[in-house]
């Protein structure tokens, strides 16, 4: 069999499927890409311009042990159980005491970095989806393998590879923002457990600080994949649309 059959009605299903993401990606490339771009400047001149990171520094509400205090509370335990006696059953009760939260009302998150966070995330996502749908595109374009004439079809090859690096890049943007949770709720945990320990308090305000700095690289990153995307597809989208060319002009040469 040298071809597939296949009825008229799925061909059809095929097709307009074919027609549907060709035209999304044209709108995406010649309207979305450029009020993206705008977009991601305006978050660039607002929200992520601040200077002085001072200013998102949030307050831990983690109470600083007086140390005298501490040490009369410890005397005084150690002299209640000389006194009465340590039993077995006081061991697991000492244990579940030394399980429990520390003496602190809940700590919340930095707001200044997780507003920021909840404005960047679905960029992210929309940038993801842009990629996928042109990237389907730029496959339904590639013609059947055939020998000679094919440097349309590397170029569609070379875009398509570019797409695909960018979208593994921006997927990494995403699990950045999950180890940033991971990594301050640590940090919070151990300050809250030793609260004695200054490092630990800073520790979370420099987590917070170079999670900001890292929130405008990835909206900078996201402005400039939306800039190379529509520069490269504008300038190749001849070699993109018909990698090899008018066909039908050149029959009549011969």
């Amino acid at each position: 069999m040298t071809s597939l059959d296949m009825s008229p009605a799925s061909k059809k299903q095929v097709d307009g499927f074919s027609q549907k993401i060709t035209k999304e990606a044209e709108q995406l490339i010649s309207n979305f890409f450029p009020e993206k771009i705008a977009e991601m400047d305006n978050i660039l001149q607002g929200s992520c311009s601040l200077k002085d990171l001072s200013i998102i520094r949030a307050p831990l509400d983690i109470p600083i042990p007086d140390p005298a205090k501490e040490e009369l509370k410890r005397k005084k335990k150690e002299e209640k159980e000389a006194k009465e006696g340590k039993k077995d059953g006081d061991k697991d009760k000492d244990k579940d005491k030394e399980d429990e939260g520390p003496p602190c009302g809940p700590i919340a998150c930095n707001e200044t970095v997780e507003k920021l966070l909840k404005q960047i995330k679905p960029e992210i996502q929309t940038l993801k989806e842009c990629l996928n749908t042109v990237s389907m595109w730029i496959q339904l374009q590639i013609p059947r393998i055939e020998d000679g004439n094919n440097f349309g079809v590397a170029v569609q090859e070379k875009v398509f590879e570019l797409l695909t690096n960018t979208r593994t890049k921006i997927e990494g943007f995403q699990t950045q923002i999950s180890k940033y949770y991971s990594e301050r709720g640590d940090a919070v945990a151990k300050a809250s457990k030793q609260p004695h320990v200054g490092d630990f308090r800073q520790l979370v305000h420099e987590l917070d600080q170079h999670q900001y700095c890292e929130l405008r690289i990835i909206v900078l990153e996201i402005r400039n994949t939306y800039a190379v995307m529509y520069d490269v597809i504008i300038k190749n989208c001849d070699k993109i649309k018909k990698p090899r060319g008018d066909l039908s002009s050149k029959a009549l040469i011969y």
